[in-house]
């Protein structure tokens, strides 16, 4: 996941994020079958060329396998690698930025708890 889901962030990068949330869930499990890639582009309004690349990414990254004519499905250990990978991902490239925006911002860390500005 390269960024936080928002509109500015490519539609592939949109469906990797939504997919690997999924996963991250339990909503798929190792050896549970993905969506096809016309359904997620139908659910979801998107290219399926779009959808492809999407998809094509979480198999180079070892996350699920293509079983041809049947479809893709999540590996054994993928939420796991998936978490890893996420967690290094923002520990490393969002949690300075978001950080020094609370600098910024001046908020405490009882005011990031409670969810109240003092």
């Amino acid at each position: 996941m390269a960024a936080l889901n928002t509109e500015e962030s490519p539609v592939y990068i949109r469906l990797r994020q939504t997919i690997s949330a999924a996963v991250l869930r339990g909503e798929f499990r190792a050896g549970d079958q993905l969506p096809s890639v016309r359904a997620l582009a139908a659910e979801h309004g998107a290219n399926p060329l779009t959808v492809a690349k999407a998809y094509q990414r979480f198999q180079d990254d070892g996350y699920v396998e293509v079983r041809r004519g049947v479809g893709m499905f999540v590996l054994a250990g993928a939420a796991e690698k998936l978490r890893a990978a996420e967690r290094a991902h923002f520990l490393g490239t969002m949690w300075p930025k978001i950080r020094d925006h609370i600098d910024l911002l001046g908020l405490s860390a009882a005011e990031l708890i409670d969810g109240e500005v003092a």
